[in-house]
């Protein structure tokens, strides 16, 4: 299946995949994976990625949900009341997979916004926001800031814009191998950044140092490894990471 990833890149899969997916969806129909995100059940799931980053089984053919949003869907619906809570919500560079899911909670004041998303409500530059000191209960910005090169100041937006009892959550690809961040501003190629990087738009790869970058900014931070507490059964039906962390962010106070 790698050939639908070669013939669909990201950009595509993005804004045709109203009807790309419900094709996979009967094509790929089964029982052995499951999509937690709509319960959805199918005979494979698909391989995504590329080079050393390209990973088998990992492609939910009917949502194109991958292993970083099943589990925070999971861990939402799970282990708190974020679903269920009436909230001011701001959702960065909103994944098609969840997207849907989020327009549906009827408590939530739910805005999308990105800088290139052609699924956002707003375009918006994530170091300077246009929105007034603490707008939002929740806000979610997953797989974002390993590609602004100042992140420190969109940290700083994020913390100005979140209420005082709000709630972060902000993923990114983590080296949880390494203790500090890998950045280099001299790098500015796209072939060197996807060398260094792993992808051509990003410019660092975060290590375990994440969370202080995050606490500098005035916030309080937990890694939360939700996948640990889930039976390698639930793993495999779902298709997780086990190293996959969820970053927790509050204000400090």
């Amino acid at each position: 299946m790698k050939w639908i990833l070669r013939l669909f890149p990201r950009v595509v899969l993005i804004t045709v995949g109203e009807w790309i997916r419900p094709i996979l969806k009967i094509l790929c129909s089964g029982r052995k994976y499951t999509d937690p995100i709509d319960q959805s059940r199918y005979r494979i799931f698909l391989g995504y990625g590329h080079g050393k980053n390209y990973r088998k089984k990992v492609l939910c053919p009917g949502t194109f949900s991958l292993e970083r949003h099943r589990l925070l869907w999971l861990y939402m619906k799970n282990k708190t009341d974020l679903l269920d809570r009436k909230l001011k919500v701001l959702h960065f560079a909103p994944e098609p997979p969840l997207l849907k899911q989020f327009k549906e909670i009827q408590n939530w004041d739910y805005t999308t916004a990105d800088l290139t998303s052609p699924l956002a409500d707003l375009k918006v530059d994530l170091c300077h926001l246009p929105f007034d000191d603490q707008t939002f209960d929740l806000i979610m910005c997953n797989h974002v800031l390993e590609h602004i090169e100042n992140d420190a100041q969109a940290m700083r937006e994020l913390y100005r814009i979140l209420t005082i009892t709000g709630i972060l959550i902000a993923m990114v690809p983590l080296n949880s191998k390494s203790k500090t961040t890998y950045e280099n501003p001299q790098i500015k190629s796209k072939k060197m950044r996807k060398k260094h990087f792993g992808q051509y738009d990003h410019v660092r790869v975060y290590g375990m140092d994440y969370k202080i970058r995050l606490e500098k900014k005035g916030f309080h931070v937990e890694f939360i490894n939700y996948a640990s507490e889930l039976k390698q059964s639930e793993l495999e039906r779902y298709r997780l990471d086990f190293e996959e962390i969820i970053p927790i962010a509050i204000k400090r106070v």
